[in-house]
């Protein structure tokens, strides 16, 4: 394993459709009050990964046999979907039936495909009868489902709506005047159009809450509970979670009914990680073992972690003047602005991306190499989450935490 704690320090010279669209959106962000953080011994950030091997998963179905539309089918192999993951393979014939679900999985194991599928589905089959609603914790997540179902849903003609928040209310009251069949967005900006009267939800018959954890941890319990609370009565629910505690179970027995338990929930992610911290003093220090850090051969794609939108603009524009390729992303940054970065970071234009933790929830992308926590997490379940960006598939990855001496 590589040691990251002695270098020789050096220098290195808006209605969406899904057949055609043309997004133009913008966000920022809100910065939210910043809250204590929890004492963390540094102990708990050094950790020898441990892999737990993955054993071969034999499909029950293929994609090609699930009894969907021709179209959903059509656009699935063309994607390239033949075998479905654990959580494909075992949410989708049960949501064809039209029963609630409960799936329990990690992020990046398939599960917007899960619900995208038997949604789809049954909306194409009687477009009058049925809308769906979409809740995720963040933006970026928000956004890259409404991208998924895009994708599966190409050439239905049928319409969706994308409601984040920090962006402004003209498109989406556009998107929301076509009565589109599929809502997709986060709970605050939800709640925003309920209570203005441009979003009624009482014909809504289908709902979905994606990382119901991660929402409950940033404190929306009560307006998710607002918004499952003016759907229709008779309808098909299906929760998604990494965790399912007393809360999470509280919220869906109250709005579910008689769901099915779907956990393909393993190792914690952490155990394909390899974790230890970096001790600095000052700092000038502090950013001259970062630059030895990301010198390193076997840092191939990294996450940086800072705690402000400031500090991570400024880390950000030290790294480009070094020669470094990176990017940033935080809520002070419009939705292009993001977007663009993002895709970069994904095509690896740049690989190294500085980012919030709030711009950072939601991101898939499967080969970063390296967790970096510049600045240390407000809490333990924060740092879990910083680091599950890596270890993937598979794969060991690293996440390094800088601790002042």
């Amino acid at each position: 394993m590589p040691s990251y704690n002695n270098y020789k320090y050096s220098s290195r010279q808006h209605t969406s459709t899904f057949k055609n669209r043309n997004r133009n959106t913008h966000f920022g962000g809100n910065n939210k009050r910043r809250r204590m953080g929890q004492y963390i011994d540094p102990s708990r950030y050094v950790k020898v990964a441990s892999p737990v091997e993955i054993s071969d998963y034999d499909a029950v179905n293929k994609f090609a046999d699930f009894a969907v539309e021709p179209l959903l089918k059509y656009n699935l192999i063309s994607k390239g979907y033949v075998d479905p993951t654990p959580i494909q393979d075992q949410t989708i014939p049960q949501a064809l039936t039209g029963r609630d679900v409960i799936g329990i999985a990690s992020t990046g194991t398939g599960k917007t495909a899960a619900f995208a599928v038997p949604i789809l589905n049954k909306i194409i089959k009687n477009r009058t009868a049925n809308k769906a609603l979409i809740v995720a914790p963040t933006r970026e997540l928000a956004q890259q489902t409404e991208d998924e179902f895009r994708s599966i849903g190409k050439g239905s003609g049928l319409t969706a709506a994308l409601l984040i928040g920090g962006t402004p209310m003209g498109p989406q009251l556009r998107d929301l005047s076509t009565h589109p069949s599929i809502v997709i967005g986060t709970p605050g900006r939800i709640k925003d159009h309920i209570e203005r009267g441009t979003l009624k939800l009482a014909n809504f018959n289908i709902v979905v809450l994606d990382e119901v954890d991660r929402m409950l941890d940033m404190g929306f319990i009560n307006d998710v509970r607002d918004i499952l609370s003016q759907l229709s009565p008779s309808r098909q629910s299906m929760f998604f979670s990494a965790t399912l505690d007393e809360k999470i179970k509280s919220l869906i027995s109250t709005f579910s009914n008689d769901p099915i338990l779907i956990s393909l929930k393993g190792s914690e992610t952490s155990e394909n990680v390899h974790q230890d911290v970096v001790r600095f003093s000052g700092e000038t220090d502090k950013l001259e073992k970062l630059h030895n850090i990301l010198i390193r051969g076997d840092v191939e794609k990294s996450i940086i972690f800072s705690e402000t939108q400031r500090s991570t603009e400024k880390l950000s524009k030290n790294l480009i003047e070094r020669g470094f390729k990176a990017d940033a992303i935080h809520g002070g940054k419009s939705q292009g602005q993001r977007q663009r970065a993002l895709n970069r970071f994904k095509k690896n234009e740049i690989n190294i991306l500085v980012a919030t933790d709030v711009a950072a929830r939601g991101i898939d992308v499967v080969d970063i190499s390296h967790v970096i926590n510049f600045e240390q997490p407000q809490s333990y379940d924060d740092y879990i989450h910083r680091i599950g960006r890596t270890g993937r598939a598979g794969r060991v990855g690293y996440a390094l935490t800088f601790i002042n001496t």
